[in-house]
């Protein structure tokens, strides 16, 4: 009845075998070989629709299996869909690779993904649509920075780990033995910058990893670079290791139960640690850290490295002269549980809970509280620079004024800029009028005056002009570094703003009139600006 034409069509002669219906041709071809094939509906419809009809019926087409492949944007995917055989042949694995080769799949293929695809000619309907990942690009793999292992307990290791009791409490004052090293002791182990891991696309594209940042190992006071290996650190003394930035000191150090008239007051080259208080009235200078484990009070504290405290800064404000009691100055960075009537100033300044009417200077940022979140409380005294300023809740209920200056040091930058532009503005000056000195020497009729006086005036010339390209250099990179500086400044409080703080960031200035919620205080378009959190 039915006859397979070479184009994979299925006709029917209705001059030998004339038809009755649509449905007794559909289900004639049901019971064919051809069952599997497409049929035609609008063919056999128009038939019997048709005043002319056809006598050579397409009522079928038989359809082999076949693949296309699609690329995502990114070309990092490559997908393939699979249309599943209509009465026609089943999709080698060979042919199908052959598609992946004319989409110019070149990397990331796995013959198991082809394979899980091509399995679903054996389990799904025929004619059926199926679509499977082919081939996947890889992202690259940034490399890792320098790393610097420590291979001591420091200083601060010990401070975090109080001694515990028989009876299983913490003893917050006693941190057990202090941590020290011999000459020769290896302090740091440097793990080299890895490169990374390039990436690729389907399409064979090579994606470049950005190699991890290189740190060079720094060895501070009392270490030296080993000799054999370049990738460690060893002590050169015995004493106490000090991490500094991307590697250590080791400083002498000097221990003391506490500080006061029976100690008098210390001044010592390398680090000081105080096991109980420093009383008031004395003063301890240290070219190292210094490290007290009970209190501050009335006391002044020098120290070239850090200073940390684990209770408290205990200051008045003196009778005569309206001074604080209490003065803590660094080079590092100050970290204290609490803080009262202190000066501090230091890189940075860490209070965990609180601190009220302090004057405190930082070159980069105070926080007052802990953890991510920081919630301590901010009251009175004044801020004198910072570039950030974190704390949970600033001023208080009462309206205790208090004063924050932030991004201070812009205004001595801006002044330097101004001294940078008046020397360029002369030195311009100079080259222009010494221009005009040889345009007015080449008409000199003696030539050899005239090449002596042109060779002077350029020889001036010249370095006139070096030195203002010199100072085109400063002016731009104190420029740059004075908008750096605005940008990061920011003051976060994560409870509560009250009023009567009064906020200068650079030479603009903010007066509270208002308790504010959580919120951010930047500068935005040369004004101060309140951005509450959400």
């Amino acid at each position: 009845m039915f006859k397979l034409a070479h184009n994979g069509n299925v006709l029917l002669d209705t001059s030998k075998s004339a038809p009755s219906s649509a449905a007794f041709i559909i289900e004639a071809i049901e019971q064919s070989p051809y069952s599997e094939c497409e049929i035609n509906h609008d063919a056999i419809n128009n038939y019997f629709n048709s005043a002319t009809p056809e006598r050579i019926l397409v009522v079928a087409t038989r359809r082999d299996a076949s693949l296309s492949v699609a690329i995502s944007d990114d070309k990092m995917l490559a997908v393939g869909t699979l249309s599943l055989a209509r009465g026609g042949t089943t999709l080698s694995f060979d042919k199908a690779k052959k598609e992946l080769v004319k989409a110019h799949v070149a990397r990331g293929y796995k013959q198991a993904f082809l394979e899980q695809l091509l399995q679903k000619q054996f389990e799904l309907p025929p004619g059926s649509e199926v679509s499977g990942l082919l081939a996947k690009g890889r992202l690259p793999t940034d490399g890792q920075p320098t790393k610097f292992k420590a291979m001591v307990e420091t200083l601060k290791d010990r401070l975090k780990a109080p001694k515990l009791k028989e009876d299983g409490s913490v003893d917050m004052r006693d941190f057990g033995k202090l941590a020290s090293v011999k000459p020769g002791e290896l302090l740091i182990q440097q793990q080299p910058a890895t490169p990374g891991q390039e990436g690729f696309t389907v399409l064979g594209d090579v994606l470049p990893a950005k190699p991890g940042q290189v740190h060079t190992l720094i060895a501070g006071e009392g270490t030296e670079i080993s000799k054999t290996n370049p990738m460690e650190l060893l002590s050169t003394i015995a004493g106490v290791p000090i991490e500094i930035d991307n590697g250590m000191r080791v400083d002498d150090i000097f221990t003391v139960n506490d500080v006061s008239v029976k100690t008098g007051h210390i001044d010592f080259e390398g680090s000081v640690v105080v096991s109980s208080n420093v009383e008031p009235g004395m003063r301890i200078n240290a070219t190292g850290d210094i490290t007290v484990f009970g209190t501050v009070e009335s006391g002044e504290l020098t120290a070239g490295g850090d200073i940390i405290v684990k209770q408290g800064l205990i200051g008045h404000q003196k009778p005569e002269d309206k001074s604080l009691s209490c003065k803590i100055i660094c080079a590092g960075n100050v970290h204290a549980s609490h803080s009262q009537y202190c000066y501090i100033e230091a890189h940075n300044i860490q209070l965990d809970r609180q601190a009220s009417h302090c004057f405190m200077k930082a070159k980069n940022k105070i926080q007052i509280g802990q953890s991510e979140l920081p919630k301590g409380k901010l009251f009175g005294g004044k801020i004198l620079d910072a570039t950030k300023l974190i704390a949970g809740e600033i001023g208080n209920e009462s309206g205790v004024k208090m004063t924050i200056n932030l991004a201070a040091s812009a205004i001595q930058i801006t002044k330097d800029i101004d001294k940078s532009f008046s020397k360029l503005t002369a030195e311009n000056e100079q080259v222009d009028s010494l221009q005009a000195a040889l345009e007015k020497a080449d008409s000199i009729t003696d030539i050899d005056k005239k090449n002596e006086l042109i060779n002077k005036i350029g020889t001036a010339q010249l370095q006139h002009s070096q030195q203002a390209e010199q100072l085109e250099k400063q002016v731009a990179s104190l420029e740059e570094q004075l908008n750096t500086l605005l940008d990061k400044t920011t003051l976060t409080v994560n409870t509560v703003l009250h009023s009567e703080v009064e906020i200068h960031i650079f030479n603009k200035q903010l007066k509270t009139t208002r308790n504010f919620p959580p919120s951010s205080v930047k500068l935005e378009n040369n004004k101060i600006e309140i951005e509450f959190k959400t």
